[in-house]
């Protein structure tokens, strides 16, 4: 009798442990990680296929480093969210005096930049600040639904900043960089210097998700592709060996699956749409002022596949660059926009954020801020206004404006 006892506790003690480390299934609203409707079964294929090279574990036996942030995309990225301090990023660089055209901005890549491989493998140091250099921590922004900020067309970006120049409101730009040479730019604008509009990136330092994908493996894992063969330079390591693996380390289909899987990501779902404090809360949204920036509806250009042509979608940007003021400014930038001009950051998946950054949200380009409330009180410059009118809301409509927000 005293032997069935033990059993029958040790069966109910693995099953009550199981319920306790088996996570609830989530409903359908609060999952980022779910490709968008409407691909063909070889495009579901191929999008599988990136999603478990997006997970993938990278060690010295397969070509991490030989300096490196993180190991994998998904260490970053947790369920195709925003990222955690943690894993931030450090971004470097400084302002030369040019004769000609007076302060330039110098990413001072002879020197390691523009980012900080702060982790190592054995044998390698890992990388410091160099001396005289500015710099700015970054949060791995929210991947899921980029695929429709890809496909908005230039010249809908460019008629937005003449627009907004019109009204006279807030005047975001764009900005500019060099783009590398193994993009597809048939369907970019340049401007008169030669240079594309860069749309990812806290700085815009990516011309497209294809630039985004191949920069993010050599500079976060220290991965070499056909595009950019290359480890990233450590001045402090005399280490005469590399990484155990022969470049490159993972091959262009490889690069293209991933850069596939994270452009078919479903855009970020909506929750509690019909809930009356929620709808006061947009209301409140509009009528303070963040959405001249924070714009609800962007639309797609022409496209090939159905699910980008002239698509509406919700992410609550503009995808330009605005003047935040000295509250965010940290002496950091990248192409040609002001230390203190951030791209506006897609709204869409905020209320799932807590979530998937460990119970806690952290806010802003690096974290900074832990609340909306907090959030919003850091948002000065062209933000100013938006700020002042939060300030001004009694605590009922503060309430109904971060039920909004967190309905996003």
């Amino acid at each position: 009798m005293r032997n069935k006892i033990i059993i029958l506790s040790t069966i109910f003690l693995g099953l009550y442990s199981c319920t306790r480390i088996i996570p609830k299934k989530l409903p359908e609203e609060e999952i980022l990680a779910k490709p968008i409707d409407g691909l063909t079964q070889n495009e579901l294929a191929i999008h599988i296929q990136g999603d478990e090279l997006f997970a993938k574990i990278f060690t010295p036996d397969n070509g991490l480093g030989p300096i490196f942030v993180q190991s994998s995309c998904e260490s970053c990225h947790v369920g195709d969210g925003k990222g955690n301090p943690i894993n931030s990023l450090t971004r470097f660089g400084r302002y030369l005096e040019d004769s000609i055209n007076g302060q330039v901005w110098d990413p001072m890549l002879a020197l390691g930049g523009p980012q900080i491989q702060n982790r190592s493998i054995q044998f390698h140091d890992p990388e410091t600040l160099p001396e005289g250099a500015q710099a700015s921590v970054f949060l791995a922004p929210l991947v899921s639904g980029t695929g429709y900020l890809d496909a908005v067309d230039d010249q809908y970006l460019i008629d937005l900043v003449a627009s907004q120049m019109t009204e006279g409101v807030v005047s975001g730009r764009l900005n500019y960089i060099e783009a590398p040479d193994y993009l597809d730019l048939s369907n970019k604008i340049p401007n008169a210097q030669g240079l594309y509009i860069g749309r990812f990136g806290r700085k815009g330092g990516a011309v497209n998700l294809l630039h985004q994908t191949i920069t993010a493996y050599n500079q976060d894992m220290g991965i070499t592709t056909n595009f950019e063969p290359l480890d990233p330079i450590n001045v402090n390591s005399n280490a005469s060996v590399g990484d155990l693996v022969q470049d490159p380390e993972i091959s262009d289909q490889e690069v293209h699956a991933v850069e596939f899987y994270v452009r078919t990501l479903a855009a970020p779902p909506r929750r509690d749409l019909d809930k009356s404090e929620v709808l006061n809360g947009e209301d409140i949204f509009k009528q303070i002022g963040c959405e001249h920036c924070h714009k609800a509806i962007l639309k797609t250009g022409n496209n090939t596949t159905s699910y980008f042509d002239e698509v509406e979608f919700y992410p609550y940007t503009d995808m330009l660059f605005h003047d935040m003021g000295p509250e965010l400014d940290d002496g950091y930038t990248e192409g040609n926009v002001a230390t203190s001009e951030w791209k506006t950051t897609p709204l869409w998946g905020l209320g799932l954020q807590r979530d998937l950054q460990g119970s806690e949200m952290f806010l802003l380009h690096d974290g900074r801020a832990k609340t909306f409330e907090g959030a919003i009180n850091y948002h000065g410059g062209e933000a100013s206004f938006s700020r002042t009118n939060f300030q001004e809301l009694s605590d009922e409509d503060k309430a109904d404006l971060f039920s909004f927000l967190s309905s996003l």
